[in-house]
């Protein structure tokens, strides 16, 4: 038999995360834990399309009762605004030789995903949300990128601007960085606190936030360009 997949859930008062430990970017949010690991499920096979070009192969689960929960934390007030922000006891886990570079082609084909959306997307007017909300293409480029080098200033001390202007170019030196900060943590090189005394937050937490956010993005492109 498979063995289940683990999943972690940050538990909030209205919102509840449920993502995979070992496969970065498979996040999933609802109202409580059982709609958060059924919407888990029911991304599966986006998931696997967005590993497909260059991630390792994922076998999307037919069902729940293949999903193990194997750890739980209380959410906040980042998770009850759209975001998964809990730490688990599983981020400090240190990360085996071969899984930097399994990690590390999750999180590029989660890029790659991005990229061809946000290509497909070019020239096509996004649609709205209920009330005429929602980012122009740019604006979410951008978004991402900004997102994604705060992410990494948490990860490493260190900081990269995005030029909002031209976020298109900006967001590759910002993944450049991103990979270079990885390396760095592969060799045990990054502070374990801030320049304020602040915990620093582990690679693992880092490639799940970063992964899920532009994963999240690129889907929300997709559906937004053809709905």
């Amino acid at each position: 038999m498979t063995a289940p997949i683990e999943c972690l859930v940050e538990v909030g008062a209205k919102r509840t995360f449920a993502a995979a430990v070992a496969w970065p970017g498979w996040c999933r949010s609802a109202r409580d834990e059982a709609d958060a690991l059924e919407a888990l499920v029911a991304y599966g096979e986006r998931y696997a399309a967005a590993l497909a070009d260059h991630g390792p192969r994922f076998a999307p689960p037919g069902s729940v009762r293949e999903l193990l929960v194997a750890g739980r934390a209380p959410g906040n007030a980042t998770t009850e605004f759209g975001a998964p922000d809990a730490v688990f006891d599983s981020d400090g886990d240190p990360i085996p030789a071969r899984g930097w570079t399994r990690l590390r082609s999750i999180l590029e084909s989660c890029w790659t995903a991005f990229d061809r959306a946000a290509a497909d997307a070019d020239g096509v007017e996004l649609r709205k949300g209920p009330r005429g909300g929602g980012r122009e293409l740019d604006a979410i480029v951008a978004h991402v990128a900004g997102a994604e080098a705060s992410y990494l200033r948490r990860l490493t001390g260190v900081t990269v601007k995005v030029d909002e202007s031209d976020a298109w170019a900006s967001r590759l030196v910002e993944r450049a960085a991103v990979l270079e900060g990885l390396d760095q943590a592969k060799a045990g090189m990054l502070p374990e606190t801030g320049p304020r005394g602040g915990a620093m937050w582990t690679p693992r937490r880092f490639l799940r936030r970063a992964a899920w956010h532009v994963l999240d993005h690129a889907w929300e492109i997709e559906d937004r360009a053809t709905g």
